[in-house]
């Protein structure tokens, strides 16, 4: 794998031989930054079951101010810190290893706040209901958030969660891609995340 945009465009990531751990694919990585490249400079960002880290060292290739990398499995912790390392980003990011929903819920305890947050976990488990229910309530939350959640395309998510609406879902193949921000009249700015699309569900 490789990172695919941005200052370290073209960096290789560390193999990996885990057998639990499962990469976003390229396709829907290079869709997912395509769609929110306007929120990425300066954000600082949540990747929850990171597994190899693609996604979090994406977004602090494209300018991301730092990044906050949670996985159950020491295998992928390990993985991401050897990326970070491998790719000068030791300084923008944090790795710590647990259960997604729980240790999304002690960082925002300890007042940490997060503009962009990104949820792949393993399909067919309803394990991203946690993690977003945790944030529903704006507290770890910047003032103009985009919450992304990668789903198979037989599984569905809540269209509302407490001050966060699904205002975009995309389709590629297999793969959904769910955009949360917060809902009007809840506090923050709301641009869109795609002018072309908001509120409505393409299928690449």
């Amino acid at each position: 794998m490789r990172i695919i945009g941005g200052a370290l465009k073209g960096r290789r990531l560390v193999d990996w031989e885990e057998s639990g751990i499962r990469p976003v694919r390229d396709l829907v990585r290079s869709a997912l930054f395509n769609i929110i490249v306007d929120f990425i400079p300066g954000a600082v960002c949540l990747d929850l079951f990171a597994g190899t880290g693609a996604v979090g060292l994406e977004a602090l290739s494209r300018g991301a101010k730092s990044c906050l990398f949670i996985d159950r499995l020491p295998a992928a912790c390990g993985l991401i810190r050897l990326n970070l390392d491998e790719l000068g980003l030791l300084d923008r990011g944090e790795v710590f290893q647990g259960d997604a929903a729980e240790s999304t819920e002690r960082f925002v305890h300890r007042g940490r706040r997060f503009d962009l947050v990104f949820i792949d976990p393993p399909y067919f488990n309803d394990l991203a209901h946690g993690p977003v229910q945790v944030l529903s309530d704006g507290r770890g939350l910047g003032d103009d958030p985009v919450i992304v959640v990668a789903s198979n395309k037989r599984e569905t998510m809540d269209e509302r969660m407490g001050v966060l609406q699904v205002a975009e879902r995309r389709r590629y193949g297999d793969n959904v891609l769910w955009f949360y921000r917060r809902a009007e009249g809840e506090g923050g700015g709301q641009e869109k995340v795609d002018p072309s699309t908001d509120q409505a569900e393409r299928e690449v």
